[in-house]
């Protein structure tokens, strides 16, 4: 074939190619969104157990192991997978309303829950992170968790404020959804309270308790509730009787600025109040109160494996705040998996643990229960 019949031929095929390649292509047709697949939920067959071990002189054994403990539940012999000891993670509630409650002239005092306070942070041991909760009419958190300690004391020194009204069952509440927040097995909270509630709070004492035991905390309790009972002693108390002319040396004789100079208040001006029947009217409710309170208390802060303590002066509560301190630091977490299945529970199905110690010298405290958390 000759070349002047080849040009047109090949001409027309590069004019086809370049419309070609300047032809929109056509929009690909779109494929079904892919749906999403659940994610993929597990239930773990795994309890953790909070232990507080010690020595036969009170101090943090830091020698303990597996074969060291007996776990019984529902009176079953549970195989222990491990024993560790994690830093804490300690909620402080502080009760800093209704002071003007005493009974027999002592009262909570927002100073001295602040001092109790104080002794405990210094004790702690390293590591633990911190919260601080206080309440009155409402909860109200003023240091959120951190391990910074002197933050935590400028707060208690700067923040802690009185007021008139006593919300406890508002605070157990919010004290156990803060601690939802912190990994299981590491949860205290410390009370410093009466545990008497003011009417007029947002829930209910028994559904509060209900979920502060959901957040399967370790609940210890410094209380008010043999403090305020006690007498004041003698040298406080003052001496002047009905009728009885006030000496110069009674902290009640004050100086009437509405009489001429040198002159004071008549007697019956200070000691009126002492009298007043709205004021022993709500002793005594007060007197009643916190005898209930007192074996609420007790059951919270044993169910979960802690201690109440009853401190009767100023300086025992103090002294007290150091124990619950190496209390926190003596705690192991124990895991085991159940013989019976936790996915074979009922709804809300309560099982009873019980700890022993298999060694000579070991001392053993835990909580008596726990429900069975539902499943996902």
């Amino acid at each position: 074939m000759s070349q002047r019949f080849l040009r047109p031929v090949l001409l027309v095929l590069v004019l086809a190619t370049t419309a070609s390649a300047q032809s929109p292509k056509p929009a690909p047709s779109p494929t079904p969104p892919a749906q999403q697949e659940e994610p993929v939920k597990v239930f773990t067959e795994e309890v953790r157990l909070q232990v507080i071990a010690k020595d036969q002189f009170g101090h943090y054994d830091p020698s303990v192991v597996p074969d060291d403990i007996l776990v019984l539940e529902d009176g079953v012999a549970q195989q222990i997978k491990s024993v560790r000891h994690i830093p804490a993670n300690v909620l402080l509630v502080l009760d800093t309303g209704g002071e003007l409650s005493g009974l027999g002239g002592h009262s909570k005092r927002t100073g001295l829950t602040r001092e109790v306070a104080v002794a405990l942070i210094r004790h702690l041991s390293e590591g633990p992170s911190i919260a601080v909760m206080q309440f009155s009419s409402t909860p109200e958190l003023v240091q959120p968790w951190t391990t910074d300690r002197k933050a935590i004391l400028r707060v208690l020194e700067t923040k802690l404020s009185a007021g008139k009204r006593a919300r406890f069952s508002d605070a157990v509440a919010a004290a156990a959804k803060l601690l939802l927040e912190r990994p299981e097995g590491s949860r205290h909270v410390v009370f410093v309270t009466d545990g008497v509630d003011t009417p007029g709070g947002k829930i209910g004492r028994t559904q509060a308790i209900r979920q502060l035991a959901a957040a399967r905390a370790t609940v210890h309790i410094i209380s008010y509730t043999e403090f305020v009972r006690q007498p004041r002693g003698k040298n406080s108390k003052s001496p002047i009787t009905i009728g009885q002319l006030p000496t110069s040396s009674d902290p009640m004789r004050t100086t009437d600025p509405t009489q001429p100079p040198g002159q004071n208040r008549s007697p019956a001006f200070g000691v009126a109040i002492r009298f007043d029947p709205a004021m022993k009217r709500q002793r005594k409710v007060y007197e009643a109160e916190i005898k209930k309170s007192q074996l609420l208390l007790t059951e919270m802060a044993e169910e979960t494996g802690g201690q109440i303590r009853l401190p009767k002066t100023s300086d025992e509560m103090v002294v007290q705040a150091k124990e619950v301190a190496r209390d926190v630091g003596a705690e192991y977490v124990v895991t085991y998996r159940p013989k019976r299945p936790l996915a074979s529970a009922a709804q809300g199905e309560y099982r009873r643990v019980q700890v022993a110690s298999r060694r000579v010298g070991l001392s053993l405290r835990s909580r008596r229960g726990y429900v069975v958390p539902s499943q996902p």
